[in-house]
């Protein structure tokens, strides 16, 4: 959920990592059939959404890591990141602004 008010700041790129985020999931995944565009922000990632199992949200945990430097929880703290491609996105935002010298933006 995006907070309201002052901590907007890190979600203003929000549009942007999601994007980002499906186009790494279509080609580190190799999910046939699918782009960016045909991915819906808010599906799920497992089951009955785009259908991906426990080994690849290891391949997304390493890729969360290497291409955008957040670290990505292990065991159940990562579930609720994993739901969709926005939660996803919104993890990466908020650890962004976490990670900023300042702490601006920072909940």
């Amino acid at each position: 959920m995006i907070p309201r008010g002052e901590h907007l700041e890190p979600y203003m790129e929000l549009p942007r990592l999601i994007e980002e985020l499906k186009t790494l999931l279509v080609s580190e995944l190799n999910l046939t059939g699918h782009t960016a565009a045909s991915i819906d922000d808010d599906a799920a990632l497992f089951g009955e959404g785009l259908g991906l199992d426990s080994l690849d949200a290891l391949q997304i945990a390493m890729l969360v890591e290497e291409h955008f430097g957040v670290r990505v929880p292990d065991g159940d703290e990562a579930r609720p990141l994993f739901r969709s491609v926005r939660t996803l996105a919104e993890f990466v935002a908020r650890e962004r602004a976490a990670q900023e010298p300042s702490g601006a933006g920072a909940p």
